[in-house]
């Protein structure tokens, strides 16, 4: 794949000839206790492995299968824990905007805006996140294919910001599923920017369980060495210490306790890609 330009997030370099990195953290926050607990021991996992980590919880799932579903704590209160994490465990941010109103708060907290799958051609609301300055991650749609993604680069970086990454997270494959097209990756790699697989939901069965979505999470890692091993320059994965009582996206998240294995194996596997990008 081709090399990515470089951001800078503070002292963690993002793309270019940097190490891969690793977005994860929960599908949504379900309260500040669990939050902080949860970034504190994936911060613990990442650095062990010494894999640059960046926090990611949603403060409101406004894309549910269900009207019931849990949503969030909403923005306010969302922010107000994502800023506590962020100042008390000094951690680099990521959630998710769904509307160009959210842009500017969000941004106060956040150093990485993301852009849900399903709004990655919503032209106002990119527009908005490119104005804040942040980083802004977006969610390559379902039903798009991955040239189409120069289109949405494009008006990011026409509205004066460069700092943007792309992300894949499967396309849509008959009903209920998902698939991903491992060209995906070189050819995101050649707008330049730096290259993200969302493992965890390319593995999810989008409303497979009727009220709710489903997932495959067995084939997580498998999934994950195979996009390592086309040289992105980072993984993003929704994790929980109890998937089975989540309250969004447990059955595609990773169970905590198998991801210092999981990050070990990617690690190396992305060292070794490297190198055999540089010979």
């Amino acid at each position: 794949m081709a090399t990515t330009r470089e951001i800078s997030l503070g002292s963690v370099r993002l793309g270019g000839d940097n190490p891969l990195f690793l977005i994860a953290g929960p599908c949504v926050i379900e309260s500040e206790a669990h939050a902080r607990s949860m970034a504190e021991r994936v911060a613990k996992i990442a650095f062990d492995a010494g894999v640059p980590y960046i926090f990611k919880a949603s403060y409101d799932k406004a894309n549910r299968s269900s009207g019931k579903a849990f949503r969030g704590p909403g923005p306010s209160e969302g922010l107000r824990i994502l800023s506590k994490i962020k100042s008390d465990l000094h951690l680099p941010i990521l959630t998710d905007i769904h509307d160009a109103s959210q842009a500017a708060p969000a941004a106060e907290v956040a150093d990485i805006l993301q852009i849900p799958a399903f709004l990655s051609r919503q032209t106002d609301l990119l527009v908005a996140a490119a104005k804040t300055g942040r980083i802004v991650n977006v969610k390559k749609g379902q039903f798009l294919s991955p040239w189409d993604m120069g289109n949405v680069a494009e008006k990011i970086s026409a509205a004066g910001n460069q700092k943007i990454i792309l992300t894949e997270r499967g396309a849509s494959f008959g009903y209920n599923n998902l698939v991903v097209d491992m060209r995906t990756f070189p050819v995101l790699g050649k707008f330049g920017y730096p290259v993200v697989y969302d493992v965890t939901h390319s593995i999810q069965l989008p409303g497979g369980q009727g009220h709710v979505s489903g997932g495959q999470p067995e084939f997580i890692e498998a999934l994950a060495r195979a996009g390592v091993a086309t040289g992105i320059d980072g993984i993003f994965l929704e994790t929980h210490d109890n998937p089975a009582a989540a309250l969004s996206d447990g059955p595609n998240a990773l169970p905590l306790a198998q991801l210092p294995q999981l990050l070990a194996h990617l690690k190396e596997l992305s060292a070794l890609v490297r190198r055999w990008s540089n010979a």
